[in-house]
């Protein structure tokens, strides 16, 4: 059996969560505190999610059969089982329309992120990656299997930035100290130049990248994580009235992925290999992004944390 992640001991704190800086979401800071908890050194990787299924059975929610009643007018054979897969542009194209560089991979799973007949067994050549084309159901399931839970949103922003309170980066607010890149994000021209992070154009092993001040890996950059909080545009500050307007006595529902949506968001932490100053700043710690349950895509991974003895 492969091990399981070592975790790191974060002792807890109270920090400025948050920041002005970049998207409206990001907003307000606020101070929150967490307790001492620990998290997984780094994300649950392919043959640590690979054990999970072995041991287990596991089906992922990519894997199995699609219900026609989610996809009200399709020809229920055509819904065909799963998930989103990046797709670089031959060119330029107006980045205002994501869907011009993601697609319905047929076929796509988390042994084969791309689909079948791409030529990609992750098993055989990506064995330290972190596990993707995950949904929240699967990190969940997995964290269960592992004796621990996924990380609450402040837990993972308090962890990633390392005891730097305030900074732009997990590692300090230069993005390149020494001229050193320091996480894996998008390198070029996006959606269609990659030259590639430390020469990995996709996701990269973890521990690649230098570690942040308590010594965790790839909170930043490589694949975005999921959280147990629900997304609203704006930060919930405990002890206010909610940001967004009027009262809400059902977040689930205004978490919904589209109005009148079963599905609820969940916030991701963290960015990915997808990340590009010229469209997604994001591989920041207050950085977050909403994603809605039952989605798995190639940049999506996890990691778990567990309240500490």
């Amino acid at each position: 059996m492969v091990d399981l992640t070592p975790t790191v001991r974060i002792e807890g704190g109270t920090f400025r969560m948050g920041s002005a800086e970049f998207y409206p979401d990001e907003t307000p800071v606020h101070e929150r505190t967490v307790d001492v908890f620990e998290l997984d050194l780094h994300p649950v990787t392919n043959e640590q999610f690979a054990a999970f299924v072995e041991a287990t059975g596991y089906v992922t929610v990519a894997e199995r059969p699609l219900d026609p009643a989610d996809f009200p007018g399709y020809d229920p054979d055509e819904l065909v089982p799963g998930a989103l897969v990046f797709t670089p542009t031959p060119g330029p194209v107006d980045l205002r329309d994501w869907r011009q560089w993601w697609r319905w991979g047929e076929g796509a799973t988390w042994r084969h992120p791309f689909g079948p007949d791409a030529g990609l067994d992750v098993l055989e050549a990506r064995p330290r990656h972190p596990v993707v084309q995950v949904s929240f159901e699967d990190a969940s399931a997995y964290a269960a299997w592992a004796g621990r839970r996924l990380p609450t949103e402040a837990e993972f922003e308090f962890a990633a930035r390392g005891g730097l309170d305030g900074a732009r980066f997990a590692w300090g607010d230069d993005e390149f100290p020494d001229g050193k890149l320091m996480v894996n994000r998008w390198q070029g021209s996006f959606p269609w130049r990659n030259t590639g992070a430390e020469g990995w154009a996709g996701t990269s092993p973890v521990m690649t990248f230098p570690a942040n001040g308590y010594g965790l890996y790839d909170v930043t950059g490589n694949v975005w994580e999921w959280t147990t909080d629900y997304y609203t545009s704006r930060h919930e500050v405990p002890g206010q009235e909610p940001v967004d307007a009027g009262h809400r006595e059902n977040l689930l529902a205004a978490a919904s992925a589209e109005p009148g949506s079963r599905i609820p968001r969940r916030v991701l932490k963290g960015g990915s290999h997808l990340c590009s100053p010229d469209y997604c700043l994001r591989y920041r710690p207050a950085a977050r992004s909403p994603q809605a349950d039952d989605t798995a895509t190639t940049h999506i991974g996890f990691r778990c944390a567990r309240d500490a003895a």
